[in-house]
């Protein structure tokens, strides 16, 4: 009696048979008995709820012992530019990487593949993207995401090459066979300042000076492919253009032309910023700084010039003073009436401070004896 085996499987298992530690057989749901007096037989159970094939001879048992398991066991080969998809009862589970393969068992859970080629075609569409980002079973390392921001422009680089730009939104690619990363370029107004720069003028004047340029990205597919780092490049051809147009002009000039500077700064920077995909909007000189020396002197230059023409002014109403008393001296020598008038009305100053005045004489004593006019 001890020489029989007795089996038991469930309606959610199927047994491997082993005969002399070969596969004979695969067992379906029921009570079996065997003879073995000798313990040549042996079974393995499985459970189906867990599709999955795990046994380290998996690829033995397809080949030596195909017509057993064809029946009951399914291969997935994935070639070496696919990616499988595997779904358990029509829910994403796995995702196969290319040259592998997977073994499942057929039975309750129905387990179902798509195959994606991704020789040419490595992105994912947005819906497949958001599912592999929320299934928890999915590996996140098999796919790179990015998200490229409004008013943005992604750049897709591709194993070190720049392949092509992205428009704004969620964007993913498988990373299997290759290095995928993504470039995001702002392609609004933005401004670009150069600061603290020490630089000698024309004249041997040390300045400090800070410059704004207003730019953006009008073509990021050039700007990436020309440049290895477009802001970087675009920095140095200003901070040159700088340097260069300060080293040309002497102090004076600088600070009495500020506007020539700029417009010799931009045309210096536009068209070279043009052909790299940049569009250069506007530059402008924000501060000159000068040494605590040079400001005392120029100080004293401005107040020499203030007092200069505040001397020029005075001395320009002192002769229009001086021509007015003249016109009015002629008006009088040549009209006796306007002369007389005048003499009224000095004496009227006169009287207007004094408190009592006695006449003798009448009006004309008055006249002759108070204000006298020798011409």
């Amino acid at each position: 009696m001890f020489a029989y085996k007795k089996f038991v499987i469930a309606e959610h298992e199927r047994g491997l048979l082993f005969k002399d530690r070969r596969l004979s057989a695969v067992l379906l749901p029921g009570i079996y008995r065997r003879f073995d007096p000798w313990d040549r037989i042996a079974v393995l159970v499985h459970d189906l709820s867990e599709p999955e094939f795990e046994h380290p001879l998996a690829e033995l048992f397809l080949n030596t012992a195909a017509e057993t398991v064809a029946e009951h066991l399914h291969l997935i080969s994935v070639g070496e530019q696919e990616v499988v998809l595997v779904y358990k009862s029509d829910t994403l589970s796995e995702v196969l990487p290319p040259q592998s393969r997977r073994v499942y068992w057929k039975g309750p859970v129905r387990v179902s593949q798509v195959t994606v080629d991704i020789r040419e075609d490595y992105e994912l569409d947005r819906k497949l993207a958001a599912t592999l980002m929320q299934s928890p079973t999915v590996s996140r390392n098999s796919v790179y995401r990015a998200e490229v921001p409004d008013r943005h422009v992604g750049l897709l680089i591709v194993d070190g090459e720049l392949v092509r730009s992205l428009a704004p939104g969620p964007h993913a690619f498988w990373t299997f066979n290759r290095t995928i990363r993504v470039e995001i370029l702002d392609t609004r107004v933005q401004v670009m300042e150069i600061g603290g720069q020490e630089i000698l003028s024309r004249d041997k004047v040390s300045l400090r000076v800070n410059l704004a340029a207003q730019y953006r990205v009008s073509d990021p597919v050039r700007a990436r492919a020309e440049l290895n780092n477009p802001l970087e490049w675009l920095y140095r051809e200003l901070q040159f253009a700088l340097r260069q147009a300060v080293g040309a002009r002497t102090l004076d000039n600088l600070l009495g032309n500020k506007d020539g500077l700029d417009r010799a700064i931009f045309e210096a920077v536009a068209e070279r910023a043009a052909e790299n995909g940049f569009v250069v909007s506007s530059v402008g000189l924000k501060d000159v700084i000068l040494p605590g020396d040079m400001k005392e002197i120029l100080n004293q230059v401005v107040q020499a010039e203030k007092v200069a023409q505040a001397n020029v002014i005075k001395r320009r109403e002192e002769t229009a003073a001086t021509r007015s008393l003249l016109n009015t001296a002629r008006l009088m020598d040549e009209n006796p009436t306007l002369l007389r008038l005048k003499e009224l009305e000095m004496l009227e100053k006169v009287t207007e401070k004094v408190d009592r005045l006695t006449v003798f004489g009448g009006l004309d004593g008055v006249l002759k004896d108070t204000v006298r006019i020798n011409v």
